[in-house]
Formats: structure tokens, sequence, C-alpha cells
């Protein structure tokens, strides 16, 4: 065959190729003799760092970002007068969010107020009464004592007549006439002392209605007090300062107690809720450090810190909690909800940070490695009782 032919020139010899690999330039052997090594440290380092250091860091894209909602509702029912806020504003703690018609609850507090006079009248009364019945016992002592001076003077006029009239001194008219002035003293005295009787009767009377008018007055008042409050309750504040969200309430709009009117989301308190896999939170502990990155904001990176572990699973606090004892069994793995506070956020950060958003989590757990030491040396060296046995 022709040398010039350039099929021919483009077919080469296997033993010229093999020559040509083993005649490699010395610069792209070094290349690749560093791209080698360079790998292989590199290899090593990140197994290093993931012994070390990357198997305890447990992350999640199963969170969102929570904020504790204030939920304001009225306790009264009534016509909406005012609503004086805007949807999405920001509020002050304070503000008044809602008004109602307080002509009802008005006229209720004048009727506490009405009663209150007429029970404060009555206990007047009740005194002035009293007093009159206290006068009324003295004048019935006085009468008492005048007719036992009476008796004992009848009495005595008898024992004087007696023996005259035996002996013929005094006729026996005035004898009998001593006599009979006697007993109408002793009866006078029984009826003085039976309306002695009656006063001291009346007093006990008249102490009970007293403390009757008292308790009315209470009553009176408790109801004035109760009318106040429901008044007060006509006027709906914010009672922490944040934004007003979820507005469903209008003016003229009759609502009943308890109807939510509007929901206000804090300025401050944001919180991250990370529903970790159970094969997870082994190691996790309060305290540990952890990064949030938010999809809103891909490019920042909120730092906080585990706050709290919910002590169970999401499906063990569901409404319907699964029964796993029935049927055939299929094992899930189970979520477990953790609470992680943020740093404080500056103002910009909490304008970013509304409730829902999603977020990735990722929690250094290794302060929980000495814990995981210790159970397993634990384990090593058996329980106690394993041991005395």
């Amino acid at each position: 065959m022709n040398s010039t032919d350039p099929v021919a020139a483009d077919v080469q010899d296997p033993d010229e190729g093999g020559e040509a690999r083993q005649g490699m330039p010395p610069a792209r052997r070094r290349v690749l003799l560093t791209l080698l090594a360079v790998t292989v440290i590199g290899g090593i380092g990140w197994f290093l760092d993931y012994h070390f250091r990357g198997r305890y860091f447990e992350g999640t894209n199963n969170a969102y970002v929570h904020i504790d909602q204030v939920a304001i509702s009225s306790k009264l029912a009534g016509f909406v007068t005012d609503v004086p806020v805007a949807d999405n504003a920001v509020v002050p703690e304070g503000t008044l969010l809602v008004s109602l018609d307080p002509t009802d609850f008005r006229t209720r507090a004048a009727s506490a107020d009405a009663g209150i006079a007429a029970a404060l009248s009555q206990g007047q009364v009740t005194s002035a009464t009293l007093a009159e019945a206290q006068a009324a016992i003295s004048e019935a002592e006085a009468g008492v004592r005048a007719a036992r001076a009476d008796l004992d003077y009848a009495a005595r006029e008898v024992a004087r007549y007696t023996p005259l009239a035996a002996s013929g001194a005094e006729p026996r008219e005035k004898l009998s006439q001593r006599q009979a002035e006697r007993d109408r003293a002793s009866a006078q005295l029984a009826a003085r002392q039976a309306q002695l009787d009656i006063a001291r009767r009346r007093i006990a009377t008249i102490s009970a209605q007293e403390g009757q008018a008292r308790a009315q007055t209470g009553l009176a008042r408790a109801e004035k007090e109760a009318a106040t409050n429901d008044l007060a309750r006509t006027t709906l504040k914010a009672p922490v300062a944040g934004r007003v969200a979820d507005k469903s309430v209008r003016v003229g709009q009759f609502v009943q107690p308890g109807v939510r009117l509007l929901t206000l989301v804090p300025l401050k308190g944001v919180y991250v809720e990370a529903n970790f896999k159970e094969t997870q939170v082994g190691l996790m502990r309060p305290g540990q450090p952890a990064e949030v990155r938010i999809d809103a904001l891909p490019d920042v990176v909120f730092h906080g810190v585990v706050e709290s572990i919910t002590p169970g699973t999401g499906a063990n606090f569901s409404l319907i909690p699964p029964e796993n004892a029935t049927g055939n069994f299929t094992k899930i793995v189970q979520r477990v909800p953790v609470r992680i506070r943020l740093e404080p956020l500056s103002e910009a950060a909490r304008r970013a940070l509304v409730p829902g958003l999603s977020v990735e989590v990722e929690v250094d757990t290794r302060s929980g490695r000495e814990e995981l030491e210790m159970l397993r040396a634990e384990q090593e060296r058996g329980s106690p009782d394993k041991t005395s046995q």
C-alpha cells in the first residue's frame, strides 16, 4: 500500500501506539500525578472531616418559620362601630383594633349605679329603723322598771294593810283595794316585759334586714364592676406590637363571642420548627448551634440555637394517632418537631421572615458525642444486673 494514502496514514500499528504512550511528555505526567495526589489528599481530608465533624451535622428541609400568632376575638356580642386598622398594618401595643356599640353596656352600668343607690338607701332606712328599735328597747326597759316599782309598792301596801284589817283597825275594803292594785301592778309588769321581749326580737329582725341590705349593696357593686368591665371590653386593643393579618371584621357586622375577627402577628418571637427524622435526633440536645437557610433568601444564612425538642413524634400528638397494633404493619420513619430559636434579628430580617416560609436547617450535634460514648461504654461493661447474675 502507498505510504501517501490518507487512510493508511490514519491507521497506526499497535506497537507504535504503545511506544507513543511510553513516550508521554514529563510535564503531562507531572500534571497527572499532581491531580492524583490532590484527589487522594482531598479524599482523605473529606473522610477525616466527615468522621470527626460532618457525620454529626443533621439537616432537613422539612422546616418552616413560625410565630406565635394572636387571634383577636370579642368576649361580647354586639355590632361593630369602628375598625381603624388596615390590612397588614404594623401597630404598636395598645392600638385600638375594633370598637363595638357600647349603648347596651352603658345602660347596664347606669342600671348598676341605680341599684347601688337603692341598696344604700335601703341600708340607711334599715339603720334608722334599728336606731328606733333600740330606743324602743330602752323605753320598754324603763316601763318594766316602773311596773316593777309599782308592784313592789302595791305588795308592801297589801302587807301593811293585812294585819290592820285583821285587827279591825282598817276596813276590809281598803285591804281589798290594795290587793287589787297589787294585781294590776303585776299584770302591768307582765305586759311591760312582753313589750320588752317584742322590742328585742325586732332588733334581731332589723339586724338581719341590715345584713341583707349590705349584701344587696355588695351585689349591686359587683354588677356595676361587671358592667364597667363589659363596657371596657367594647374596645379591642392590641395586646402586643405586631402586624394585622387575615382581617375579616367589618363595620356594621354583628359579632359573636369567641369568633376570630383578625390575627395579630407579633414583630418579635420568630422561631423555626424543624421536623427531623427519628434517626437524626439521637444526639440532638437543647443549646446546640444551628444554621438556617430560607428559600426566600437563598444567599443569607441565619444562626440559631436548638431551644427544645418535642417529647414525642408528630404522629403521637395528631388528632387521630395511628394504631399500629391492628392490621398489617409498615414501618414509616417518624418525624420529631424541634424548635430552633433564631439569634437577634435585624429589622430587615424580621420584615423578611413571615410565618409559613420554607427553610432548610442544619444542626451541629457534636456536643452529644460524649453521651453516645458513655452509653456505648456502659453497654460494653454490661448493666449492673447482668454483672451480678
